[in-house]
Formats: C-alpha cells, sequence, structure tokens
C-alpha cells in the first residue's frame, strides 16, 4: 500500500499521471509530468514496489552516481507532490513507466490510493502517433467516462475500440470507481516520432490550463517547440517524398472542419496508427 509520510491535509486535490512506453509518442506526456514537476517544485513523496510491477529484464535498473558513490536507480512508479503557494489546490503528479506486469493489482493500488487521500480529479495524459502535419497545431484531445466530469467540462466519452495501455486500464477503472477522471491525449506526427516532441508537451500543457483554470508557466516549451518545428522541416527539406507528404497532411487539415476538435478524429488516428504497427502492444 502506498504511503504518504510527513504530509499535510491536501487541498482539493488534483492527480496527474502519465507514463513511458506505449501510451507515450514522442515522450510528450512524460515530459508534460516532468514540466509541472519543475515548474510547480514538486517534491517525490512516495513510490510503488518496483518488485511488484516491473520486469528488469525489460526495464533495466541503472547505476547512477549520486554524490561521487555509485548506486542503484530502480524503475518504478514515483509519486510527488506541489503545494505552490500560486495555487489553489495542490497537486500529485504520478511519473511513471507502464508497467510489465500484474497491472489489475497495479492499477487498484494506485486509484485506492487516490481515494484515500481525497483526489477529486484524477487526469491521464497520453500522446500517440497520428497522420498530422508538423507546421500546424497539433491536435489535442480530451475525453471523459464520469457523467458529472464530461457536463463541466463539456467533453465527451471516448469512442475508441481496440489494443489499450495502463492509461486506457486507468482511465477506465477510474470510470468504475465513480471517480472523476478525464484523460488527455497528443497527436504526434509518425514521421517525426522518433525523437521528443516538446510542440505536443506544450499542447499538453496548455490542454490542462484550460481545463483545470490552473496557472501554468511554458518555461521555454515555445523556444523548443519551434526549434523542433524547424528541425522537422529541414528533415522535409532534404527529402521530396517526405516534403510532398507533410504538404498533402497540410491542405487535408487546412480544409477539413476542425478536425483537431473532434475527440473521434482522434480515436480514428489511433486506430491507424495501431493497424500500422501491427496491433502490437510492445511497439513504440
Amino acid at each position: 500500500m502506498i504511503e504518504l509520510a510527513d504530509v499535510p491535509e491536501l487541498r482539493d486535490p488534483i492527480m496527474i499521471a502519465a507514463f513511458e512506453g506505449w501510451n507515450d509518442a514522442g515522450e510528450a506526456a512524460t515530459a508534460a509530468i516532468e514540466h509541472l514537476s519543475e515548474v510547480w517544485k514538486a517534491e517525490p513523496v512516495a513510490a510503488l514496489d518496483p518488485e511488484d510491477y516491473y520486469d528488469f529484464q525489460v526495464s533495466r535498473p541503472r547505476v547512477v552516481l549520486d554524490d561521487g558513490k555509485r548506486r542503484i536507480s530502480w524503475p518504478t512508479t514515483r509519486i510527488l507532490l506541489a503545494t505552490s503557494t500560486s495555487l489553489d489546490r495542490d497537486i500529485i503528479l504520478v511519473q511513471g513507466i507502464e508497467p510489465s506486469t500484474r497491472w489489475r493489482s497495479f492499477t487498484i493500488e494506485l486509484l485506492e490510493f487516490a481515494q484515500q487521500i481525497g483526489i477529486t480529479t484524477f487526469v491521464t495524459l497520453g500522446a500517440l502517433l497520428a497522420d498530422v502535419p508538423h507546421t500546424r497545431p497539433l491536435p489535442i484531445s480530451a475525453t471523459s467516462e464520469h457523467e458529472e466530469v464530461a457536463r463541466r467540462f463539456n467533453l465527451e466519452s471516448s469512442s475508441y475500440e481496440g489494443a489499450t495501455g495502463i492509461v486506457g486500464v486507468l482511465a477506465d477503472a477510474a470510470a468504475q470507481s465513480d471517480l472523476p477522471a478525464l484523460s488527455c491525449w497528443a497527436a504526434v506526427p509518425h514521421y517525426a516520432g522518433g525523437t521528443p516532441s516538446p510542440k505536443a508537451t506544450l499542447g499538453l500543457i496548455a490542454k490542462l490550463e484550460e481545463l483545470l483554470d490552473l496557472p501554468i508557466p511554458h518555461g521555454d516549451l515555445p523556444e523548443q517547440s519551434r526549434a523542433w518545428e524547424h528541425g522537422v522541416d529541414e528533415l522535409a527539406e532534404s527529402d521530396d517524398e517526405v516534403a510532398e507528404y507533410i504538404h498533402s497532411l497540410e491542405e487535408a487539415q487546412d480544409t477539413a472542419d476542425l478536425p483537431e476538435a473532434s475527440g473521434d478524429a482522434i480515436a480514428r488516428e489511433f486506430e491507424r496508427y495501431l493497424r500500422r504497427r501491427g496491433d502490437d502492444p510492445q511497439a513504440g
């Protein structure tokens, strides 16, 4: 059981979670958690026991130097607390790696902890590879299966069917336990998904600001986004086939009726992505 030690009573706390792996194209979702941790000066307060959920041949421990001393850093899911005085409520950040095994136990442990500390809104973040141009605002979708949350934030439920990752499992479990929850996903251009995607991260941060009405400093994300876009521009300039493909995506998005605002459109992109990857949960 996860336990918090020496933490004051929390103020209307929100939990925001993201996981490395299949749910994290371009590392956009986990980079968003890292950004929130930095700007809100979040401190680690707990962690799940990695022995219970990780295959160390898949997610290997690392040797690190800490004040000149070697130690082992184990892969795990960490829990951080942000109690910034600039916020009206406290934030719990969940920064993890998609577990290798015992997903149901992992989900139960995390959601029981959320209910124990009085989480009033549970937010999961994800990112997927999609047929979208890097030169346009990257689509960010938000959905909720909780009736009150959907009404409050004017969201729809997800219509996606198919393979899922730990983010989907957590969202479903939250709905089953009637925990107020929503999920935000960024679409990352599949031709530029092999490197970190700060533009998608910035999109997720902006969406959180909008939905949760929280001030979130953007730091150097706008500058990183412009640099990323410029780098992909250079890639396109060196390959006529890529440039032509990007131009076709731009035309499709410019002439469509706001596809970036459609959760169904994102779901269809996700389905195409899964088919393209052979429906392999270990891909990405």
